[in-house]
This record gives C-alpha cells, sequence and structure tokens, in this order.
C-alpha cells in the first residue's frame, strides 16, 4: 500500500515509517520543515508538505494513498485542551478525504479508561471528552466509524519508550534533577503499562494491513508497571532519596505532572496479539532505563 503518516518524523511516526517500509510498503509523510523532509528522505518515504491544521494540505495527503496512519499530536501540555481540538479537527479532515472508500485510517490515542480493580482491555470505552480530559482523538475516530469510514484506533501505553524518547520518563528524570529527590504518591502501586516504540509501531502497521473500522488496538507490552518501581529506578539511577508523597504533598512536587504520576494506567492488550498475530519483541522500559540513553546530560 501507499500510507499516509501525519507525524512522520516524531518519535513513534518516524518508527512507524520504518516499519511499514521495511514491510514493503510506499510512505507518504507529512512535513511542514525542510528538516522533516529531509529526514523522511533519508528513510525512504515521499514527502507531503503541510501541518495538522492545514485541513487541505490533510485531505489532499489522504486522497492520494490507500490508507491514512495519524500519529501527529503537538504534546505542549500548557496548551492541552487547545491541542486536542485541533487534533479531533484534524482527524475530521482525514476523515472526510476516506468517505465513501474502504481505506482505513488509523487513529493514535492514548491509554485512558475507567478501570478500577483490573487490567483494562481493548473493549473498554475510553474515558468521555471532559474539561478534565479533552483529549477526543479516539471518539472522533469511533464517530467516523459509524458514519461508515473504515476508522480504528491504536491506544499507546503511557510510556512509549526508546532512544530518543522525549514523554513521560524524560519529564520525569528532569524532575527528579531539579528536586533532588525521586517520588510516588501513596504506597506507588498505580501502575502504568509500557511498549518500546519499534514493538508500537509493528501494532500499526499490521492493524492498517488488516484494517477492522471501529476497532481499538493496545500498543501494549508490558502490562502491569508500579510507578514505585519507575520511581525507585529513576532514583537509584541518579542517586537521590526515592520517597512516598501524600495526595496533599503531590502538587508541590509534581506540579502539573500529578494528574498522570497517580493514574492507574495497566492494560492487557490479549485482543491484539491474537488478532494481529503480534508480540513484542524489543527492550522493556528497564532495560531501556540502562542502555536507551535516558540519563545522558543533554547540552
Amino acid at each position: 500500500m501507499r500510507v499516509f503518516v501525519t507525524g512522520a518524523t516524531g518519535f513513534v511516526g518516524s518508527a512507524v515509517v520504518d516499519e511499514l517500509i521495511d514491510a514493503g510498503h510506499q510512505v507518504l509523510g507529512l512535513a511542514r520543515s525542510d528538516a522533516s523532509a529531509e529526514a523522511l528522505v533519508r528513510a525512504g518515504a515521499e514527502v507531503h508538505r503541510g501541518t495538522i491544521d492545514d485541513l487541505d494540505s490533510l485531505r489532499s495527503g489522504a486522497a492520494a494513498t490507500d490508507a491514512v496512519i495519524h500519529t501527529a499530536f503537538d504534546h505542549d501540555f500548557s496548551r492541552f485542551a487547545e491541542n486536542c481540538r485541533r487534533d479531533s479537527v484534524a482527524i475530521e479532515a482525514l476523515g472526510e478525504a476516506l468517505t465513501g472508500s474502504a481505506r482505513p485510517l488509523l487513529v493514535t490515542s492514548g491509554l485512558a479508561m475507567a478501570v478500577s480493580g483490573r487490567l483494562g482491555h481493548e473493549g473498554d470505552p475510553c474515558l468521555p471528552v471532559s474539561d478534565g480530559y479533552p483529549r477526543a482523538s479516539e471518539p472522533t475516530a469511533l464517530a467516523l466509524a459509524a458514519r461508515g469510514i473504515n476508522a480504528a484506533t491504536v491506544r499507546l501505553s503511557p510510556t512509549v519508550h526508546g532512544a530518543g524518547d522525549h514523554g513521560f520518563v524524560p519529564i520525569l528524570i528532569d524532575l527528579v534533577r531539579r528536586t533532588g529527590r525521586s517520588a510516588y504518591i501513596g504506597d506507588g502501586q498505580n501502575a502504568w503499562s509500557a511498549v518500546h516504540r519499534r514493538d508500537a509501531a509493528v501494532v500499526f502497521r499490521r492493524a492498517i494491513e488488516a484494517p477492522k473500522a471501529g476497532a481499538r488496538w493496545h500498543a501494549i507490552a508490558e502490562e502491569r508497571i508500579p510507578f514505585k518501581d519507575i520511581a525507585t529506578a529513576i532514583g537509584e539511577r541518579l542517586g537521590v532519596p526515592v520517597v512516598s508523597l501524600s495526595q496533599e504533598e503531590a502538587p508541590a512536587h509534581f506540579g502539573w505532572f500529578t494528574k498522570f504520576a497517580g493514574l492507574n494506567l495497566a492494560a492487557t492488550s490479549t485482543v491484539t496479539h491474537e488478532a494481529l498475530g503480534w508480540t513484542p519483541r524489543h527492550p522493556t522500559l528497564a532495560e531501556d532505563l540502562e542502555d536507551a540513553g535516558y540519563f545522558h546530560v543533554k547540552t
């Protein structure tokens, strides 16, 4: 297939591009800068200039290809609600270009579900869009599927790790360096799932090769890593105290990250394993914390 990929030079998107090309597909990658365009050419992809806010460029990219994978998202959390709105509008535009065809659209979402006392799974509904959780990627994709568009969702683990990661784990490491201690909330048994970026890329590739409208796939290799274990590994590596904070103490330490530090985002990917024939093969989060350059001081 010829696949249009947004976010094609991002942390996850670039792995998706490599995975698609290695499997024999052609990639048309969205690029907003000369540097991004050059990176796509080096990867062996074609370049489509534009941004996620340029809806005409999104529509024309989707119209020129056999399938679309949307990985672009602005992770500036100071403008999270606005970025979620922009993401929803972009997904709608991509869907418009695919209306009346069977060409698939695969949308990236986070693992946010209202689950208590068990591992989340693919059949669990996502959190409804609200002021507290404005991300609408999955609801927008499901609404497109309800209108007959071949749209589905990949839910990413809260930590997608590997060399070049700029997500939650690097944020935590930076916080530990600035505060001189590595913290967790309460007993720290709220757990995150995790996946290596290249294992996640395989989920995207297999899901676009065997599309299923309305499907929710889980890119999850490790189901449950207690937040305390992550904090302990970071603290030991940086040689600082590892401490428990109360709910009342947490905001002063974590700031805007408090909510994420306290979330339980443990989930299984059994359906994804079985339906897509997917088996993670790349390093675990603990292995990457040792070997993927997370603690190199950036200059």
